[in-house]
């Protein structure tokens, strides 16, 4: 048998290091061609990284949550026959003969990305949390899937040995698991988990160490230098939304069977999108390396979503088409795509302004951090009834706070606060969301 050293594959883009985030095998594993070794993290993208030959592991180059470069050793098989399966990339061969997974090439992305690849034998997914134990067959041989398809099998109690896969190298894909349920495959049931454990009793002076790896790492990084590099400027408004609320009672009831239901967020981002011809300061990029502020015309707002595995941002592109409905559609799509670890990075990048609401814990007031390289973001507090003075009477109204950040290096406070505004004028007095 040969030593083949398998190499941190070229990602593209001008990527110099990658996370590893897990090991899907360990050392003195029998493995064949094509079954996939680890998952390597850029960005917001989980890439998986397969074995281009059969053979046994000999040692592993890193461990789990450790930044490797592009080019260091990632694993060491002692292989079976005389050549690897694909050819090295460039830099590869100028470096000596070991073997190397294909390299791959994402395609061109303004922001974090996460990134879909083109080689057949890469598979690249968003961050996602895996199941708990990874399928292997009765002869121990584990079934190739990538970590989405995983949590989505673990979710609907689905034995992955139980899928016909018709991917390469016997890969489940998820039009499998989707004719799979369709046929009405056995299930499994999940964990019972009770609805209300018994609590724990914590151990005096215990504490809990937890590494904090793939796209939680990215987060902290994203937030730490969004933070650190834009001076944020807050600006807290409450808005009347009474008379918005009875609209889209009515609306509901009026066209909710035949064209679906609204939610707040869709009149919101009608608002918004009135409101930036006015402003179009806000509606941009900030490129503060080349001192370059680069405004869009079309409007593509990024809608905060949180999953599983971490806060995302999936992209309403075009937001200035399309209406209420539409929009409200698309929205619920891009969320179950991100939730289910489905987003393709076209739909997880581009955005030029962020909508951000924790609904009904939305709170009084927020400080929601810009989605860099954005200049605003518009936060969302909870509706709630509050007494107010109308026309010299206490009443009582549906009251929201709207609580944003703005860039004040490029966003002066007086745009921002007149943006808000208009965008209050026109939540108060609905008619105007009609009109163009």
């Amino acid at each position: 048998m040969n030593r083949h050293v398998i190499k941190m594959p070229d990602l593209g883009e001008g990527i110099a290091e990658v996370e590893l985030v897990a090991w899907h095998v360990k050392v003195g594993d029998a493995v064949t061609e094509d079954q996939v070794l680890a998952d390597v993290m850029t960005d917001k993208a989980t890439v998986e990284i397969p074995s281009p030959v059969a053979g046994t592991v000999v040692s592993l180059g890193g461990e789990v949550g450790d930044v490797m470069a592009v080019g260091a050793e990632l694993i060491s098989i002692s292989a079976e026959g005389d050549a690897v399966r694909t050819a090295p990339p460039a830099a590869e061969r100028r470096s000596g003969s070991a073997a190397t997974p294909p390299a791959i090439s994402p395609r061109s992305n303004p922001q974090l990305p996460n990134q879909a690849v083109d080689a057949p034998s890469v598979q690249s997914t968003p961050a996602r949390p895996a199941p708990p134990e990874p399928a292997t067959s009765t002869a121990g041989r584990r079934t190739v899937a990538s970590p989405a398809i995983r949590a989505r099998a673990w979710e609907l109690g689905i034995d992955l040995h139980d899928v016909t896969a018709t991917g390469t190298a016997g890969r489940v894909m998820q039009a499998d698991l989707d004719a799979h349920v369709e046929r009405g495959g056995s299930r499994h049931p999940a964990p019972h988990t009770p609805s209300a454990p018994r609590r724990a009793v914590p151990t005096p002076g215990a504490t809990h160490q937890i590494k904090i790896i793939g796209l939680r790492r990215r987060i902290a990084q994203k937030m730490q230098d969004s933070k650190r590099r834009i001076p944020h400027y807050a600006y807290v408004e409450e808005i009347d939304v009474t008379e918005l609320e009875a609209l889209r009672a009515q609306l509901n009831q009026r066209f909710g069977e035949e064209r679906g239901r609204l939610t707040l967020l869709p009149l919101l981002i009608r608002a918004i999108v009135l409101a930036v011809p006015e402003f179009p300061m806000v509606n941009a990029w900030f490129d503060d390396e080349a001192g370059v502020l680069t405004q869009h015309e079309s409007v593509h707002i990024g809608v905060a979503t949180q999953t599983d595995a971490g806060l995302m941002v999936p992209v309403l592109r075009d937001a200035q088409q399309g209406d209420l409905w539409s929009h409200a559609i698309e929205i619920s799509r891009l969320a179950d795509a991100a939730r289910s670890g489905k987003a393709v990075r076209d739909e997880l990048t581009g955005s030029t302004i962020t909508l951000t609401s924790l609904g009904r814990l939305g709170g009084i007031v927020s400080t929601p951090v810009i989605n860099s390289p954005e200049v605003a973001i518009v936060g969302v507090n909870k509706m709630v009834p509050r007494p107010v003075v109308r026309d010299g009477a206490i009443v009582v109204r549906q009251m929201m706070n709207l609580s944003s950040s703005f860039d004040h290096r490029v966003v002066d406070g007086a745009k921002a606060a007149a943006f808000i505004q208009r965008i209050r004028e026109t939540l108060e007095h609905p008619a105007l969301l009609f009109v163009d």
